[in-house]
């Protein structure tokens, strides 16, 4: 419920409110902006700053001759190391609340995909951080309020 205008939040929401916060913590390369748990989801801006990934030339892609035509040889991930991008920064936030709630007998379940957008400009920034700030005082409209 809402206190003050803001959520009230259960033991597991306070987790992962905490968890949250600790991202950058973890990923050094990573800043929040706005943020909030709701009882049934989060909302937060996750900022990824660090330098682009180069991409690899594939004009210069060959086969070995010691393998067979069939089986493509190992290359490195074209988008670069898979453990540093927003996927790995949720996941890793998802377990730690998860193994949480497990090891603390809390029935919790994640919903298993999480919706992502690439802020482009300033103006969608704050746009984006109003939305988040404003979800709290919006949640008796929720349509899965009820759930």
């Amino acid at each position: 419920y809402i206190e003050n205008g803001e959520m009230n939040l259960s033991e597991i929401g306070k987790i992962a409110h905490q968890y949250f916060s600790e991202i950058p913590d973890h990923f050094p390369f990573v800043k929040l902006g706005a943020f909030v748990i709701m009882p049934n989801h989060v909302h937060g801006i996750i900022i990824i700053d660090k330098k682009p990934v180069e991409t690899q030339n594939f004009g210069s892609l060959h086969v070995p001759l010691n393998i067979p035509i069939h089986q493509p040889p190992k290359t490195k991930n074209k988008f670069g190391p898979q453990s540093q991008n927003l996927g790995s920064i949720v996941r890793g936030f998802k377990t730690g609340v998860k193994k949480f709630a497990t090891m603390h007998k809390i029935n919790f379940i994640w919903q298993p995909k999480f919706h992502d957008h690439i802020i482009r400009n300033k103006p969608e920034y704050n746009r984006i951080k109003k939305y988040i700030l404003n979800n709290p005082a919006n949640w008796d409209d929720d349509k899965f309020y009820n759930l």
